[in-house]
């Protein structure tokens, strides 16, 4: 991903909106892999909205600093767009 804390703020602003899947560190050698929607981004933390039957939580938010110390891996899900048929 990006090098510095403003290319990485900005590849996140161009995702908004999007679906994305996060692996965190949760101590003791264990990751956390939680999935939602990019909710918003703001000048030190970004936002995510998670998936409500998989989690008991509703949002987390992580800094800008724990993408760049690969604390947080983040990755953009493609979806797959569904073509109708007339």
């Amino acid at each position: 991903m990006a090098k510095t804390l403003i290319e990485i703020k900005r590849s996140l602003d161009e995702n908004v909106g999007k679906r994305i899947t996060i692996q965190a560190n949760g101590g003791r050698k264990k990751m956390i892999e939680r999935s939602g929607l990019l909710e918003g981004t703001y000048p030190a933390v970004f936002t995510i909205k998670l998936d409500e039957d998989q989690n008991t939580v509703e949002r987390v938010s992580y800094s800008y600093t724990d993408i760049l110390t690969e604390t947080v891996k983040l990755s953009v899900c493609e979806e797959a767009k569904a073509t109708e048929q007339v």
